[in-house]
């Protein structure tokens, strides 16, 4: 029964994360108070990367793609901008590495605040404004936090 149950359970929830990939960039760009999770995809691509699961990856890619497509952000900016995270900030947290709460924490804050910082170094040189700094963005980094802690 055990077998059963598992052959439709991992079908099931790959279904329901490729819904929500597909699904919620959409709400978020009709109803702008939902948080963008940008700091939750940024650490399953991260871990992804960590752990080498592939699937991490692709998931993640694929919801940052869609994001910047339904947000009309700049394109592949945020896969760029969690790579060089990556290799700059991540790698250098060894002193969080026994800790997985800080370590999850501690990396949604900075990924979160490095996508910011690079958003914003993007719009001063193109002199577009692809982002409005407000109580919205704080709001989706305590979501984001919250949501790394949970899972």
């Amino acid at each position: 029964m055990s077998t059963f149950l598992h052959l439709f359970y991992k079908p099931l929830i790959w279904i329901i994360v490729l819904l929500f990939i597909l699904i919620y960039p959409m709400l978020i760009s009709i109803y702008v108070f939902l948080p963008l999770l940008m700091g939750v995809m940024g650490y399953v691509f991260i871990r992804g990367l960590d752990e080498g699961k592939m699937h991490y990856l692709f998931v993640s890619i694929f919801y940052f793609i869609n994001l910047e497509i339904n947000l009309s952000l700049p394109l592949f900016l945020s896969f760029i901008s969690f790579l060089i995270m990556y290799i700059v900030v991540y790698k250098n947290l060894y002193y969080f590495r026994n800790c997985k709460i800080c370590q999850s924490i501690l990396s949604v804050i900075f990924i979160d605040l490095f996508y910011v910082g690079v958003i914003l170094i993007y719009d001063f040189v193109f002199q577009t404004t692809s982002i409005v700094l407000d109580n919205l963005l704080l709001y989706s980094l305590i979501v984001d936090i919250i949501l790394v802690i949970i899972l």
